[in-house]
Parts: C-alpha cells; sequence; structure tokens
C-alpha cells in the first residue's frame, strides 16, 4: 500500500498532506536529472538560501542557467517547497519516539479515519502506512517521558481501532539526511 501522509521534519506550521487511500495505487515515474541537476539539488539541500550566483559557482554554471534548471525541478514537481530545518531540542522537544501501531480494521475507511485524526496531531512529525507486523510507522517529537505520557493518554490511545502499540525512545540519532543524492 502506498504512503498515507508524511509530514516533513521542522513544518509545524504547514498543513500536512493527505492522501486518500486508493485500489489501484498509480507511482509517480522517476524524472530524468543529470549531473549539474544533481549538484544543484545538492547545494540546495545544504543551504537553500543560497544565492544563484552561490550555486552556480558551486556547480560550475552561471546563475540564468541554474535558475532555469530550478525553474524546471520546481515544475516537474522534484523541488516540493523550500523549509526551514529547526533544531527540535532549543525549542523543548528533547525526545523522539518511534511508534508502531496496528488497528483493528484495515478498511479504506478505517485507514482513512485514522490518517485524518492523526495528522491533527502536532506532535506526529512523521506517520506511515507499513507492511509487516505493524500497520503504521510513526515519529513523535516529546518534550519528556512525562509529556509522552500525556500524549498517549490525552491523544493517541483516544483514536478508535487503535489495536495495539510499540514504543521506542531513540537514544540518539546517528543518521537524519533527507534524500539519497
Amino acid at each position: 500500500m502506498a504512503e498515507c501522509f508524511r509530514f516533513v521534519r521542522g513544518s509545524a506550521v504547514a498543513k500536512p498532506k493527505i492522501h486518500l487511500p486508493k485500489q489501484d495505487v498509480d507511482e509517480e515515474s522517476p524524472v530524468s536529472f543529470d549531473r549539474f541537476d544533481m549538484a544543484i539539488l545538492r547545494e540546495l539541500l545544504a543551504d537553500s538560501r543560497k544565492t544563484l550566483q552561490e550555486i552556480g559557482a558551486a556547480v560550475s554554471l552561471s546563475p540564468t542557467t541554474c535558475w532555469s534548471r530550478i525553474k524546471r525541478l520546481e515544475a516537474e514537481g522534484v523541488i516540493k517547497r523550500y523549509t526551514a530545518d529547526l533544531n527540535r531540542a532549543k525549542l523543548g522537544w528533547q525526545d523522539t519516539v518511534i511508534v508502531q501501531l496496528t488497528l483493528d480494521s484495515h478498511t479504506d475507511e478505517a485507514l482513512y479515519e485514522f490518517g485524518q485524526t492523526l495528522a491533527t496531531i502536532p506532535e506526529v512529525m512523521e506517520a506511515y502506512l507499513i507492511s509487516g507486523d505493524y500497520d503504521y510507522f510513526i515519529r513523535i517529537a516529546v518534550k519528556n517521558t512525562r509529556d509522552y505520557e500525556r500524549l498517549l493518554r490525552e491523544k493517541l490511545y483516544k483514536i478508535p481501532g487503535i489495536r495495539h502499540s510499540k514504543s521506542s525512545f531513540v537514544l540518539r540519532v546517528l543518521k537524519d539526511e533527507h534524500v539519497p543524492l
């Protein structure tokens, strides 16, 4: 089954995209890139506030050519948006919890309703509908263990249809990359 929805890290004010479950899932076709496109994307991932002159110098292209390529990548949906990468700990969100959930029902309606409700919880940073022993893989930001207990009682466990959950606190982040370029 396709990804139900995804929150992009650091997007506290952005509305989450909710995709209705479909019977036949059409995968998007990859876009063709050359080495310059990839170099531009790497520069933007490192710092999306770089000027066209800085990007051009880094990838050995003129600023005008870089601008044209960036506009094409935006139009093709490769570049979805520009955002800030926030330090959660400095904002008071000291811990990250990985939650795996199983639902009682797997109908399209149950999956949609669960996704809609989950999307309203601001602490949920990412949520995936997955295959395997669990139905959902969810990454949650919390201030501490008491905050997580509050989240469970007041929000997560009030969602109807949860059969089982398993939570793990992240001890250390070993790698946190966006896209393998």
